[in-house]
């Protein structure tokens, strides 16, 4: 009787077992932010076949799901997978190829960095990336002069840390035969007393750049791949590249294709007649790791560069309103078109005229439709009377900007007109959502700046105090919907992720301190321990 009764205990333990449903894996012990419709938390969660299969508590979900992969926590916070709205994913990954320029303090360490990175790899033509005279003593555009000197016959092209400006030498511009009386509509040829400064602004920059050899596909590739590893290690797992060519995009999802690209990439096609009239015939293409179904147009130039389109003059320079770098008839027309397909269409606009002329012509050409998500890129001067324009259109913001040019907007916008610049939390009321990004490698990868500098309003020294203009500042709640939930549904993308939920992509985050309660300068100091895609650790 005793053995009968024992077989029988053994057999009733190996039912229970048995009847439990195996998954792939199993994370549990958790401080899980769900970020579902009513921001519950959750402790633990199964996977299977690459999604969400149920959340819950971790003695719930034991109790149904067997693995022989259990992840245990150990009580550390779980986010869904970072995305960031908009940034240049390809960019970054070249700028690994390229002199980094970021964080000099004068023209003269910019040079000492070209000569390095020259003596370091011996290449026939230098670029580099990231300088930003604002933060020289000397706050003017450089000039050429000792880069003639030396490099006399090298080319070479310094971008602006804004991507909006580039600094050639002699032997650069001798490419594109640029003199002191070359001309583009949308650009400038920065001139000195009637001599070339060798510094290109917006749609100038071609003149140079248009002659430069063009990256071959395994320059892409090999860039594309060291892009993924930086952003992996910041916690992304969604990236808007915010301009992209035919020919790049193919190449991205070949290596989708491969696996040698596990992130996921919403690619917004750069704007050419050409690729308009291609993508809107082919339609949207669309797979787990790719999405193509978004046109980026430039209405403007930038602040930093003084390229943005002020709807009056620009109040450190008289006479000067920026520069409109595509025509409003080029726009309207190719707004028409993308209105009339599921196409979204994305357009840079940072002045308040850009923002005035871009915001007028979407909601003229929308005619009603209330679910097109287009998409208005930085948003970042608006006028008081334009903010109810963007009740029909999302505001793709970094919030960054803001902590980045907080030392010199008001020069450029007067003490007035700065008050609707980075207006964060006016822009949320109006539309409902925003969606957040970096646009790096203009700022820095770390999403936990996005956040910090969204919530905060302050740089890494806390300045200033009390935080700058911080009544357009965002909550935590509100930050990490604009960097999961809300990113994804400005790509059509909520069903499938931005959030921790049955049936959704398993793409999530473990975090070494917990996002929502730390001190709020520790934020930028928070490290990812894990990134997941598809449920597989990257």
């Amino acid at each position: 009787m005793k053995n009968l009764t024992i077989l029988l205990f053994l057999a009733f333990i190996f039912s229970c077992s048995k009847s439990k449903q195996p998954v792939d894996a199993i994370v549990f012990n958790a401080n899980v932010y769900t970020v579902n419709d009513e921001f519950a938390k959750a402790e633990a969660f199964a996977i299977k076949d690459g999604k969400f299969l149920e959340v819950g508590t971790s003695d719930a979900i034991q109790a149904k799901y067997a693995s022989q992969n259990m992840v245990d926590a150990n009580g550390k916070t779980i986010v869904p997978g970072l995305i960031d709205a908009h940034c240049h994913f390809l960019g970054l990954g070249f700028n690994q190829q390229a002199v980094d320029l970021n964080g000099t303090k004068s023209f003269e360490e910019v040079v000492q960095r070209v000569l390095d990175f020259q003596n370091e790899n011996n290449v026939s033509f230098i670029t580099g990336r990231g300088w930003d005279q604002n933060d020289w003593e000397e706050k003017k555009f450089p000039n050429k002069t000792l880069l003639d000197r030396m490099f006399p016959e090298i080319p070479v092209a310094l971008t602006r840390v804004d991507g909006h400006a580039i600094l050639c030498n002699q032997a650069a511009l001798d490419l594109g035969n640029v003199t002191a009386k070359s001309k583009i509509e949308g650009g400038e040829v920065v001139l000195d007393n009637g001599k070339l400064t060798g510094v290109l602004v917006d749609n100038a920059e071609n003149l140079v750049m248009n002659y430069w050899p063009k990256p071959t596909r395994e320059d892409q590739v090999k860039a594309l791949l060291a892009a993924q590893d930086i952003c992996f290690d910041y916690g992304l797992t969604t990236v808007d590249d915010a301009g992209l060519s035919k020919e790049s995009i193919e190449i991205i999802d070949s290596l989708h294709k491969s696996g040698d690209l596990k992130m996921r990439v919403y690619a917004m096609v750069s704007f050419s007649p050409k690729n308009v009239d291609y993508y809107t015939e082919k339609g949207i293409i669309k797979t787990d790791r790719l999405n193509v179904r978004s046109f980026k147009f430039y209405a403007d130039g930038a602040l930093g560069s003084r390229g943005a389109m002020l709807r009056a003059p620009y109040s450190d320079k008289p006479n000067h309103f920026g520069l409109l770098v595509t025509d409003l008839l080029t726009f309207n027309r190719s707004a028409q078109k993308i209105a009339n397909s599921d196409y979204q269409m994305n357009t840079h606009a940072i002045g308040d005229s850009a923002n005035h002329a871009v915001l007028r012509t979407y909601n003229k050409v929308l005619q009603g439709q209330t679910d097109r998500r287009w998409r208005v890129e930085h948003a970042q001067v608006v006028s008081p009377e334009d903010f109810s324009l963007y009740k029909n259109v999302l505001p793709s913001i970094q919030p960054t900007h803001a902590t980045s040019d907080m030392y010199w907007a008001e020069e450029r916008l007067g003490s007035e007109r700065v008050k609707g610049a980075y207006a964060y939390k006016q822009l949320l009321d109006a539309y409902g959502k925003v969606a957040l990004g970096t646009d790096f490698p203009v700022e820095q990868v770390s999403p936990f700046l996005t956040f910090y500098a969204a919530v905060a309003r302050q740089d890494l020294e806390q300045y200033p105090e009390g935080g700058f203009q911080k009544d357009n500042g965002l909550s935590r709640k509100e930050t990490l919907k604009g960097m999961t939930i809300w990113a994804a549904y400005s790509n059509f993308e909520e069903n499938e992720k931005g959030s921790i939920e049955a049936d959704k992509f398993a793409d999530f985050v473990i975090l070494d301190k917990d996002i929502m309660t730390v001190d709020q300068n520790e934020i930028p100091n928070i490290k990812v321990e894990q990134t997941y895609v598809n449920g597989e650790v990257q």
